[in-house]
C-alpha cells in the first residue's frame, strides 16, 4: 500500500546506495532461509497468485498527494509468509519500475517498505490466531499493522534520504510527509478489512491455506490400526 512515488535522482547518492544495500541484505537472507529450509509446493501455487494479483491491483494509482493505492502485501504475507511475501515484493517492485511505477533507483527502498508489509502481517496474524482471535478480525488487523509498519517506514526512509531539488527545510518535509503517512493509514483501514473479508472466505472452504487445521472436518480416529 505505501510506496516512494518520486522519480529518478529525488534521492542523493549516499540515501540510494544505503537502501540498495539495506534491501540486497534483506533478499540475500530471505533466498538463505528458502535455499536452507526449503518451501512448500501450495505456498509457491500461492505466491505465483499472490503476486499477480498484487501487481494488478498495484497498478491502480489514486493521482493524490504523490499516488495512493492498494497492493494486497499484507494479504500476500498471512497467505505466502514472511519470506515468499518479500520476494513477491521485490518482484512486483520490479515489474512496476519497468512500467514507469516507481523509480528503478528507489528498487531498494521501495522492497523494503512493501516486504516490511508482508513480514509484519504474516506475524501478526499467527500471533493474533494463537490468541484465539476470529479470523476476519485478525486478518483484518494483521493487515492493517502490516500496512501501517509500511507506511511509517516510507515516512522514515523520505524524511532521512531528503529530496533533491525540494526547497523545504527538513522539518517541513517531515510535517508534508506525516500527512502523506496519515493518508497511508487511512488507505491500510480499508484495505485491511479487505483483506479481512478475503482471509475469512479462504479459512471457510480452504483453511489450509491460511494456515488453520479445519477440526470439524477431520476424521475421528477408529483405534483401529494396521
Amino acid at each position: 500500500m505505501a510506496h516512494i512515488h518520486l522519480g529518478e535522482g529525488s534521492f542523493p547518492l549516499w540515501a540510494l546506495v544505503l537502501w540498495t544495500l539495506l534491501g540486497t541484505g534483506l533478499i540475500s537472507a530471505v533466498v538463505y532461509r528458502i535455499r536452507k529450509g526449503g518451501i512448500e509446493t501450495h505456498q509457491i501455487a500461492l505466491a505465483g497468485i499472490g503476486a499477480a494479483a498484487s501487481f494488478a491491483i498495484f497498478q491502480l494509482n489514486i493521482p493524490v498527494w504523490g499516488g495512493i493505492h492498494m497492493n494486497l502485501t499484507g494479504l500476500v504475507g498471512i497467505l505466502a509468509g514472511p519470506l515468499l511475501g518479500a520476494l513477491i515484493a521485490l518482484v512486483v517492485n520490479i515489474f512496476s519500475a519497468a512500467l514507469g511505477h516507481g523509480a528503478v533507483g528507489l528498487l531498494g527502498a521501495n522492497t523494503l517498505v512493501n516486504a516490511s508489509e508482508a513480514i509484519v502481517a504474516y506475524y501478526a496474524f499467527k500471533t493474533l490466531m494463537g490468541m484465539d482471535w476470529d479470523v476476519f478480525p485478525a486478518g483484518a488487523s494483521a493487515a492493517t499493522l502490516g500496512l501501517s509498519a509500511g507506511a511509517f517506514l516510507m515516512g522514515v526512509i523520505i524524511v532521512i534520504s531528503g529530496v533533491n531539488g525540494s526547497a523545504l527545510p527538513r522539518g517541513d518535509l517531515t510535517i508534508a510527509v506525516a500527512g502523506l503517512v496519515g493518508l497511508n493509514l487511512g488507505v491500510a483501514v480499508i484495505e485491511g478489512l479487505l483483506t479481512g473479508f478475503i482471509v475469512q472466505f479462504l479459512a471457510s472452504v480452504r483453511p489450509d491455506l491460511v494456515g488453520l487445521v479445519d477440526r470439524d472436518t477431520q476424521e475421528e480416529p477408529t483405534g483401529v490400526t494396521a
